[in-house]
């Protein structure tokens, strides 16, 4: 489906009295989540909102390979994660396949790339050059995330071609959190790893993020918006919860906050959600706008009273 025809049908949702709602098949929406806690927020937010309309959200934790191509066999139905520009290389693929859509960019303000902690930024290390003088130091290791990431092909392809000198540098893929965890226990020792905006780590880290990889993660430090993306099919064929997703919107602080809670605080993220919600109600008036239930009855009602509750 193209962008217009689907602006079209989201659009003609708006006009539909209150009882146009989706059929009963699309009441389980089926979300991916490739282990970011970012996105493990806005799933949670979505999950709330979903299930406060009727609707049974399904969340399936893959890698961001693997989701891409559960989005393009039909066994996922939305993303709330397609960062860009690291991810242009799935995009253009999906965009190619032509069976998947853009619904929302749902964040702006994010930025992803290389930085160091104060042990690095001590040795005048702020730019992605810098790094191979102190080879030594950083124990040639670079920490990234999960196998299969976007980002981890960057610092690969890096280490690869021996660009700024990486050639005999290592990548160290884990998950998000261990390599955080990686992180705080390097506190002393000079460390170089994969940092990114929203996440609380800018506020538990003093993080240097450095300058010099333009062309590898994006201008202005990784500068990147996020995409929520969905199957052409479902978007046609499930209106209304399109219709939550195109309107489904979020900013850095709010993300912050949630993801904050779920790993400072060891919240669940539908627990998170639903807490920043009850402090956060006038949020939901622009999501819910045009949307019911999955009975047909005012979407924001449903919500409100479900947060309260």
């Amino acid at each position: 489906m193209t962008k217009p025809i689907l602006a079209a049908l989201l659009l003609g949702v708006a006009a539909l009295p209150a009882h146009a709602a989706d059929p009963a098949e699309c009441g389980t929406v089926r979300l991916s989540d490739p282990g970011w806690t970012d996105i493990t927020a806005t799933n949670g937010v979505a999950a709330v909102v979903l299930e406060a309309l009727g609707y049974a959200p399904n969340i399936a934790t893959l890698s961001v390979p693997v989701g891409y191509e559960a989005l393009k066999g039909a066994q996922t139905d939305v993303f709330l994660g397609n960062w860009m520009p690291a991810q242009a290389a799935f995009r253009e693929d999906l965009d190619a396949d032509g069976g998947v859509t853009e619904l929302a960019q749902n964040l702006e303000g994010a930025k992803f790339t290389l930085a160091v902690n104060p042990a690095a930024a001590a040795l005048g290390v702020a730019d992605f050059a810098d790094l191979d003088a102190h080879h030594g130091a950083f124990e040639g290791k670079i920490y990234g995330i999960e196998p299969g990431a976007p980002a981890n092909q960057n610092i690969q392809g890096m280490i690869d071609a021996d660009l700024f000198g990486l050639g005999d540098w290592e990548l160290v893929e884990s998950g998000e959190q261990a390599m955080l965890a990686q992180v705080t226990r390097n506190a002393d020792t000079p460390t170089v790893f994969l940092a990114w905006a929203p996440h609380p780590m800018n506020e538990a880290i003093e993080i240097t993020y450095l300058s010099g990889g333009d062309e590898q993660f994006g201008p202005d430090f990784g500068g990147a918006t996020v995409h929520t993306l969905a199957r052409s099919e479902w978007a046609e064929m499930c209106p209304n919860a399109a219709r939550l997703f195109s309107q489904l919107v979020f900013d850095v602080s709010m993300e912050n906050q949630l993801m904050g809670a779920i790993l400072d605080d060891g919240a669940d993220a539908q627990d998170a959600a639903r807490e920043w919600l009850a402090a956060n109600p006038d949020a939901m008036g622009p999501w819910l706008d045009g949307v019911t239930t999955l009975d047909g009855q005012p979407g924001l009602d449903a919500v409100q009273a479900a947060v309260a509750g």
